[in-house]
């Protein structure tokens, strides 16, 4: 799949069948996530990869509508440093967290971020260390419905080029 289909295709799949991920797909989507550009090659960013049921689960109660990690066959936290301190923290992060996102769904296998509200919990949890923050997780799976992976984008719900793109000045 070209990284242009990829892009076009790509949408947020929040319902998962009760199949696991292969290994070598798993590290596919780590190493896409481990190669992502970031701030001044920072790479502020560690991953814990969660396929245990009983652990997504409890993740899944951390933040508002993080529902589909307790059904996902792999949950990836994204981890870290306090972004307060520099503002393309965040940014790393979710430039690692869609060119994961984008490695899987060229292996057939969707994905949903997820934000995290309750920190210290998730910290307990998964015995992350103090100087580090989670505050975004993603679902891995094979979509329930498997024509989501391959059908045609709506239109409805996205801005045209028009409506967001402005040349040289507003």
């Amino acid at each position: 799949m070209e990284v242009a289909e990829a892009i076009r295709l790509k949408r947020a799949v929040r319902k998962y069948r009760d199949e696991s991920i292969p290994d070598d797909a798993l590290d596919h989507i780590l190493n896409a996530g481990r190669r992502a550009q970031s701030s001044k090659n920072t790479q502020p960013w560690h991953f814990i990869a969660i396929r245990d049921r009983e652990t997504l689960k409890d993740l899944a109660q951390l933040g508002n509508y993080a529902d589909h990690l307790a059904t996902a066959a792999l949950g990836i936290a994204i981890l870290t440093p306090d972004p307060t301190q520099r503002w393309s923290i965040m940014f790393d992060a979710g430039q690692a967290a869609a060119y994961m996102q984008l490695a899987a769904w060229e292996l057939g296998i969707g994905s949903c971020i997820a934000t995290i509200h309750n920190f210290e919990p998730s910290r307990v949890l998964l015995g992350f260390p103090k100087d580090l923050h989670l505050h975004v997780a993603l679902s891995f799976g094979y979509a329930q419905d498997p024509t989501q992976m391959h059908a045609r984008p709506r239109k409805a719900g996205r801005r045209g080029v028009e409506d967001v793109v402005h040349f040289e000045r507003w």
